[in-house]
């Protein structure tokens, strides 16, 4: 392994993404065999090299002197969110039949909103991945606002 495959920069920052699972050689295969990561550690923690980013995985645990009061799981409930991961494709079409093929789970097919294409997955560990293609936002097109006037949706 090489210092440039680990998420450690030299200077400034980047960002990664942290993921409590409940079993580490299951997340690891979905990120990198469907999603196409690169296993860069394969445990404590498991860290993934995925496109221009990282996922890091462990298990769950209780607080810990840095994060008192803190228990990390993963996500109980399958229909609700408070966050989620987002990951932009040139083809979502082309993107969606491979990972189709390899096993993932979809909500739904592509749809298109206008500013983007886009449909969603779950991860092994219920975590909500949003996989989405900028179209109209490129041309100055954008979702339209929610019901109730609100900002536009993500």
């Amino acid at each position: 392994m090489k210092r440039e495959d680990l998420p450690a920069p030299e200077t400034g920052m980047l960002l990664t993404h942290f993921l409590t699972v409940r079993d580490v050689a299951r997340s690891r295969a979905f990120y990198s065999d469907v999603l196409g990561g690169r296993v860069v550690l394969e445990e404590n923690p498991c860290i993934v090299a995925l496109a221009n980013g990282w996922i890091i995985m462990n298990p769950g645990g209780g607080p810990t002197p840095d994060k008192p009061g803190i228990e990390l799981r993963p996500p109980e409930a399958p229909d609700t969110a408070a966050g989620f991961l987002n990951i932009r494709v040139a083809d979502i079409q082309a993107c969606y039949r491979d990972w189709s093929a390899k096993g993932a789970e979809f909500l739904t097919p592509p749809i298109d909103r206008k500013a983007e294409v886009r449909c969603y997955v779950r991860d092994p560990d219920g975590y909500l991945i949003e996989v989405g293609q900028a179209t109209g936002m490129l041309e100055g097109v954008f979702a339209d606002p929610p019901a109730g006037g609100g900002p536009a949706p993500a």
